[in-house]
This record gives structure tokens, sequence and C-alpha cells, in this order.
């Protein structure tokens, strides 16, 4: 009996093998076994589908043999030769040697990595085409690891009949094996009647016939394809910019399904905290707290991105609506991406509200037990309403009794699943029975262009805070070469002697041959030693989360005089004694980066520069990107100009593009595509549902799964 049971899944496998479809796991196709599986899933593919998708990095041209006589040192060519001899030689390394000639010369191949089955396949007297970069040699030009074919007549090596695309791989997976894989993926699209429906309003060519020409660029006119301008590329990226919009609308209309708590409290409460502020609200906080009491009244979710730039007054924004919440009955909570960050967070709302008789909450993951036992015990019975955290916020054990609204600072310092989490805490409890799903208040200091903007956050509505508090003064900013290092430090010590705060900021932790940046351990013992008189303190990513803290918290406290950091002081710390920022290497950073590293100083009254140190001679772009620094202080400006020299995702960090997802859109390049994309998702929603489905699902796969990413 045991033995029948085992035997009839195997019987009934090899009979009915399922057909292969776009949705096949790709270890059906040949050439992708169990192992090359697993390399594949490191690259994002799993499907037969992925693999249409996985586009080409660049091309190469191997539609001509280049004669050997004509080959010079740099050159990338396709060669094809008769093998005179092989053999595998050990000094210095092991390696294997392939001489090839072709009547005008002469080429020596080298391989470190090959196997015996390998080596045996160079046989004198057979043909080699091969194709790979020519660098001078010991005894003349070479290849080292060149792709090559091999065949008994050369008549069977010709040149290829098109571009051959070269596709971002991993160890272990070949471009020979992509492309075979890819061409299998093509011919199963090709019989998919579904993927290659009409798509209406979207011009030619059709999905399939772009994908072939990408992948296998013909002979016509390749210009515009390498410039990313050929009519199967604008198709792909009309493609997956309404994909990215009609996913981000499924997500928006999913979460305003659900019900929320009516508000209407902000206004009062706006009017009480103006009278206890000793300064008058601008007219862009004005605006935006408008917005918010709109969205909050409505009984819908509010989904509401504020930008604005540093020092532009969000934080006072957040207060008046957590205190609207609070005064509603309800809790809020603020989540920041570090602890120094949440704790002034903390004592700023506790500053601004504690006249008016509201206990703000803390909640943090180094909490001792008893501590934390007796914020939980607080989170749930609902006896304290306003709470700051960081990621403690929303872990398991953390339940609240009426969450009503959820802050978050900085966004693109958190997974989009982590914003999730701590919106679903509202379903848990609202107390009279109501599952509803609190208003959701995301704050970014990092201003991003509008049509960026439409890309990035088409899920949320987007208010902007575009007017500064009066009486702030623009951070003077110098561009100087390091050969003034002298005057620099002069002017720390009189700054810092006059009672003054100063950050010194490297762009690397250690020392690098490759680069010429002063790494911030290396430059935290100079400036001890040619600084003797100050206290120099050190903050830099690889440091123990404590001992960082530790660091911080002696600057923030006035303890420590000059801080050596690098970048991770770009965001949050607050020191309105900090009134000299020096930038070293500031040639390695974009301009959205500078500008987030300069917003750290000028938080006080007093006058502020900030030094831009750079390593002489300039690239073209990095000295338009100091001028930009040098000239301009608005940060809306300056994230512009920052698409245009960098890209999206340079301005964003590679964590929020990887939300993004992109492939081949470009939202800086193809910003002008945007608003008609932006109406066609519209129409598409009431008129073409099923092709909205199918577009998402060809682009992003799963829309729930998009949202976790």
């Amino acid at each position: 009996m045991t033995q029948t049971v085992r035997a009839a899944p195997i019987a009934r496998s090899r009979g009915s093998k399922p057909p292969t479809t776009l949705d096949t796991p790709v270890t059906y196709l040949k050439g992708a076994g169990p192992a090359a599986a697993e390399r594949l899933r490191a690259l994002g593919i799993e499907r037969v589908a992925d693999l249409l998708f996985h586009l080409p990095s660049r091309y190469e041209d191997r539609r001509r043999i280049v004669p050997l006589a004509q080959l010079k040192p740099g050159m990338e060519a396709l060669v094809r030769g008769r093998v005179v001899a092989a053999d595998v030689r050990f000094a210095p390394r092991r390696s294997l040697r392939v001489a090839i000639e072709d009547g005008s010369d002469s080429l020596l191949l080298r391989f470190f990595h090959f196997n015996e089955t390998q080596r045996d396949g160079f046989v004198a007297g057979r043909w080699l085409r091969a194709y790979g970069q020519v660098r001078a040699g010991a005894n003349g030009l070479e290849m080292v690891h060149p792709e090559y074919r091999l065949a008994d007549d050369p008549s069977l090596l010709p040149p290829e009949p098109r571009l051959t695309a070269v596709y971002p791989t991993t160890a272990g997976i070949a471009q020979a094996r992509l492309r075979s894989l890819i061409r299998q993926a093509l011919d199963i699209a090709a019989k998919d009647s579904a993927f290659n429906a009409e798509l209406p309003g979207l011009p030619p060519p059709d999905t399939l016939s772009a994908l072939r020409l990408l992948h296998e660029p013909d002979g016509e006119d390749l210009g515009p394809l390498l410039v990313g301008r050929h009519p199967a590329q604008l198709r792909l990226l009309r493609e997956e910019l309404l994909a990215h919009q009609l996913c981000m609308r499924w997500l928006r209309r999913r979460s305003q399904a659900a019900a929320a708590a009516r508000i209407e409290t902000l206004p009062a409460t706006q009017a009480a905290l103006q009278e206890q502020l000793p300064f008058a609200l601008t007219g862009a906080q004005r605006r935006v707290l408008a917005e918010i009491a709109q969205d909050l009244a409505s009984g819908r979710p509010m989904l509401r991105l504020v930008q604005g730039d540093v020092g532009c007054g969000k934080t006072v924004v957040a207060a008046v609506a957590m205190l609207a919440c609070a005064r509603a009955g309800l809790q809020a909570a603020l989540m920041a991406p570090t602890e120094l960050l949440a704790e002034q967070h903390a004592h700023n709302l506790a500053r601004l509200l504690g006249h008016l008789g509201v206990e703000v909450g803390w909640l943090s993951g180094r909490m001792k037990r008893a501590e934390r036992e007796e914020a939980l015990r607080a989170v749930a019975t609902g006896e304290r309403p306003l709470w700051v955290g960081t990621h403690a916020l929303f872990q398991s054990e953390v339940r609240f009794a009426r969450l009503g609204l959820v802050v978050v600072d900085e966004q693109h310092r958190f997974g989009v699943a982590q914003r999730l989490a701590l919106r679903d805490k509202g379903r848990l409890g609202a107390g009279d029975g109501q599952a509803w799903v609190p208003h959701q208040l995301i704050m970014s200091a990092t201003p991003i262009p509008r049509t960026l903007a439409q890309t990035l956050y088409a899920d949320l509505d987007v208010s902007v805070i575009d007017e500064l508090p009066p009486g702030r003064r623009p951070v003077q900013t110098v561009v100087i070469s390091n050969a003034r290092r002298a005057a620099v430090l002069e002017r720390i010590g009189q700054a810092c002697r006059a009672g003054r705060q100063a950050y010194w900021v490297c762009t690397l932790i250690e020392e690098s041959e490759q680069l010429q940046a002063q790494a911030a351990e290396e430059t935290y013992r100079q400036l001890r030693a040619e600084l003797p008189e100050l206290r120099v303190g050190l903050v830099h990513g690889r440091m123990k989360p404590a001992e960082k803290e530790a660091q911080m918290r002696a600057f923030v406290g006035g303890l420590t005089q000059l801080l050596v950091a690098t970048t991770v002081i770009e965001v949050g710390v607050d020191v309105p004694n900090a009134s000299i920022m020096i930038i070293d290497n500031a040639e390695r950073l974009g301009l959205a980066q500078l500008h987030q590293l300069r917003g750290r100083v000028g938080r006080g009254g007093q006058a502020s520069q900030c030094l831009l140190l750079y390593q002489p001679p300039l690239s073209d772009n990095a000295r338009a990107r100091l001028e930009v620094m040098r000239t301009c202080h608005d940060g809306f400006v300056i994230a512009k100009r920052d698409l245009e020299l960098r890209g999206p995702g340079e301005l964003l960090g590679r964590r929020q593009t990887g939300v993004i997802g992109l492939k081949i859109a470009d939202p800086a390049r193809d910003a002008g595509e945007i608003p008609m994309l932006t109406q066609l998702a519209d129409r598409w929603w009431t008129q073409a549902p099923r092709a909205a489905q199918r577009l998402i699902a060809r682009w992003i796969g799963d829309a729930g799964r998009y949202a976790q990413v």
C-alpha cells in the first residue's frame, strides 16, 4: 500500500506536465534548475514573467568581427581565430592560456577559472569566436575571461545579427544563460492572449514587440535606443508609470474605504495653542492646518504628506493635529527614525503643549523593563493621549486604546510596511466597538519636486510649507578648496572659543586608497591634535548604538564643542548653539544631502556658516552642485536641480527608490509623461478595470505585496 501511494504522484507528474505560462516558476525552463533558480531569485526573478522585465543595462556591438591586427588596448571587440595552442601555467597563479591567430595577427586568451572539460575543448586547429575587452599583457595583447564559442568550421561562428543585450546578473548566472532563459520567456509570452490584449490609450508598439526589440535589437537606427528614447522604451516606461499610478490609487481607495474618527476640534485647538506660542504661525502653516482640518473632519482616513524645508515649522503643525486628536478623546502617535530624533520630538511637544495640561508619553526599545511595562499599560488604557517613539511603537505588544492619528517623521527612513503596521494598530480597539483606521500625517524635510511627488506619493495628498518663520537667517555658504584647510581650522577655533559649536562632516568612515576623502576617524585624530583646546566628539554609523547616542547627547548638551561625524547626522539633530557646518569632500555628495546637512546649523539666533571643502580638480557636475549650494537656499529649487543633475535614486536614497521599484522609467527624465498618465489612470478605473488589473500584475505583481515593500 505504501509503495502505491508513493508511486502514484510520480506517474501523474511524468504523464501530465502542466503547460508553461508566464506565471510558471522559472525552474520549468531549460537551463534553470533549482540551483540556478535560487540565484535568479537574488535578481528578483521567480516566474517566467519576471524574465521579460529583467531589462538590459547596456548593449554590446558584436555585429562585426575585428581583425586581430586592428585591436588596441581598451577596445571591446568580437574576434575570430584558429586555436594555435592551449596550456595551463602555474605562475604567478594558475591560469589557462589559449593562443589564437587569424592570418593578420595573434591574440592570447586567459582564464583563471576553468574546468577540465573547458580546457580539453581548446584543441589546436579548432576555430574560436570571442568577445571581450582587449588589454596589454606581458607578451602582447590579450583578453581575460572573454565570452567565447568553439566550432570546427569558421562559417559556424558568424557575427551576431543584432546588438547583444547585457543584463544585471549575479554570481553563478552567466549572460549566455540569461539570454537563453529570456528567449524562452518571449516565446511563451507570444502564446499568451491575456498578455497580448490591447491596452487602451497607449500608443504602439505593443508590449511584446517592445520587449523583443529591447532584448534583441534589430538592425534599424538604434541611436534612440542607446539614449533611452526609442518608441519601444517609451511604450514600456509609460506602462510602468501607469501601473504605478494605478497601484497607488488602489492602495488609496482601499484605505479610504475604511472609516476613520471624525475629528472636528482642530480649528479651536489651533486657536488655543496660538495663544500659548510666543510667535505667530506663518501663512503656510495656517494653510496646511486648514487642509488637515478638512481631512480630519471627513470621517475618512487622512493620507497627507507635509513637505517643508528644514526649520519651516512642521513640528508645530503636527502638534496642533495631535492635540486636536487628544481633545477629541483619542490617542495620537508620532514615530521618528532614531532614538535621538524621537526624544527631541517628545521634548518639543511637551514644551509646546505643557501649558495646556497635555502629557506626552515616550516609548523606546531601550527602556528598562518596569518602565516599559508602565508605558505599555498607559498606552493600552488610553490614560495618556499623546505618544512619541521609534519603531518600538509598532511592535506586537503595543496596544493602543483609541488610536486616531499616526504622524510619521522622515517617511523615507521607514519602509512602507512599518507605516502600515502602525496604522493597523487602530483596528485593534476603538473603544465603542467601531474598527476605524487612524488618520495618517507624513512629514518630510526632503523637498520633492511636484512631478516626482505625483509619482512617489500618488496615494497621498501633498501639502507644502513653503515659508520660513520670520527672522530666520539664511546660512552663509562658502565653497573653499582643501588647500585652505588652515584658515578653516582657525575659524572653527574662534567660533568655539566664543561659546559656539561646530560640525565637521566626513564622507567616509575609514581611509580608502581609491577615494580622496578624509575619513572620520582620521579627521577626528587630526582635529584633536590641531585644536587641542577644544572638546571633540566622534559619530559614525559603525559605532555601537549606545556609544553613538552618548556622543550625540554630549554634543546636544554642550559637553563637546566640535562633532566629527559621517552623514548619520543628516536628519533630526537640533542643536541651536551650532553655528558652523564643515562638509569635507563636499563634491562627493548630492545636493539634497548637502542641503540637509546645511540645515543642521542656523537654528539659533546667531549668524551661521556652511563651509563646503572640496578636493580639486572638480568635475563639471560637482562644480555645478557646489555653485547651486552657494547661491540657493530654497529646498524645492535645490531638489529640482538635484533631480536634474543626479536623478531620483540620489535624491531619495536607495531605500526609497527601492519602494518605487521602477525598472525603466525615470521620474525626472519622464516628468512630461506623468500628467497624461495620471488622467489615463483615472479613466481606467471606471472604463477599463480589467486592463488596470492586468497592468498592475504585469509590472508590480500583487498590489497587496507592493504595499508591504
